[in-house]
Order: C-alpha cells, then structure tokens, then sequence
C-alpha cells in the first residue's frame, strides 16, 4: 500500500513539473500580505492579479517562491500569476526567485502596481522604465539588475494636499465608490495584458493609457 502512495506521489509531483516548467512569462502583482492592508491603495496590484485569477478560474493558493501563485493561460501564453507575500519593499525576492526557476527574462515579467500621479482607475502601460519612488518596484528593478520588466501602473489618486503623509495616504482604504472605479478598470487592464503577452505594448499602451 505504501508503494502506491509513493507512486501517485511522484505522478502528482512529475505532472507539477512538467506544468510549470513551460512557464513564458510572469505576472506580479504587488501588494502588501497582511489583511489589514487588503483595502488599501498601496494593494490595488494584489487586487488587480485576484481579479484576473477569479475572471479565469484561477486560484493562488500554491505557496511557492515567497509568493502565492497560481497558473493561468492567457492570450495563448502560460502565465505564472504572483502574489509576493513578503513586505512591499522586499517584492523583488519573490520576483528574481521565480525569475531565475522557470529562466524568464525581465521583458518577460509583467508587474502590476498602484501610482499615485495617476487617478483613480485610470491606467498606464510602461515597457520600461525606473521605479519612480515606488518601494516594490524598486525592490523588482534592484534584485533583477535591470529596468526592462513592463508593467501596468494602476492610478490610486493624489494625496489630499502637498502636506500630507505619503504612507499615510498609500496605507488607506479606498472608499466604496474608488472600489467600484478600480474594477471597471480592471476589465481594461486584462485586455491591455493580454496584448502584452502577445507581444503587442503598443497595443496594450492604446488600450490602457487613453483616458
């Protein structure tokens, strides 16, 4: 009896591997893990990748990689969805973990973070680029030793007035009507990924950045 749950064991173990390893591109989104922050505007990446997981059926409950992730196929592409369970500023661990395991290349890395220049809901694609202040990205840009991941920025809203507290304001919660906004938008920001992984940006930039 013991060497038949061995044996489904190493099935089970064997069809895992050979799932993940034809991995093409990686999908993050950042957000900060503990339920106190679920709400807040700095997570509007984790909500963004949770919208996508539930629009295909996907659920991230695998924990691997100092992440939950979960597989999806989308636009043809299979596509390792992330969620980075370390603090926000540590993301990039999570990132060059995963990035290193499957040998994906940052142009092959899609990273999905809250802006504050940018209003609520609306979006932008960048191909490239530097952190711009962001702690997550600048953890992803640090670890990866390159700017050239593409990500997809999610507008979070200005603060108030000049004076007040940056964290402060990215560790609030969205009210009820920003929420509603930011799902609208989320339906955009999918299609604007699967261009992405089709290796159309510019497509994706049209799509997304308009407002």
């Amino acid at each position: 009896m013991a060497d038949i749950f061995e044996l489904f064991k190493k099935i089970s173990t064997d069809e895992t591997t050979k799932s993940l390893g034809n991995v093409e591109y990686i999908v993050v989104g950042l957000g900060n893990p503990e339920k106190v922050y679920e709400r807040t505007r700095h997570n509007a990446g984790f909500m963004a990748i949770d919208a996508i997981a539930s629009r295909l059926g996907v659920r991230l409950d695998r924990a691997k990689f100092s992440a939950l992730v979960g597989e999806a196929v989308i636009a043809d592409k299979r596509v390792l969805l992330m969620k980075p369970q370390t603090s926000m500023n540590l993301s990039g661990n999570a990132v060059i973990e995963a990035a290193r395991f499957y040998k994906i290349e940052p142009q092959n890395i899609v990273v999905l973070s809250d802006d504050i220049t940018l209003d609520v809901g609306r979006l932008r694609v960048r191909r490239k680029g530097t952190h711009g202040g962001h702690n997550g990205l600048r953890s992803i840009e640090a670890r990866l030793s390159s700017q050239e991941y593409q990500r997809i920025k999610i507008g979070v809203g200005a603060k108030p007035h000049p004076d007040y507290d940056l964290v402060n304001w990215v560790l609030g919660n969205f009210s009820s009507e920003d929420m509603n906004i930011l799902g609208e938008s989320f339906n955009r920001l999918y299609d604007g990924l699967c261009k992405i992984l089709s290796g159309d940006t510019e497509g994706a930039m049209q799509i997304c950045n308009a407002k």
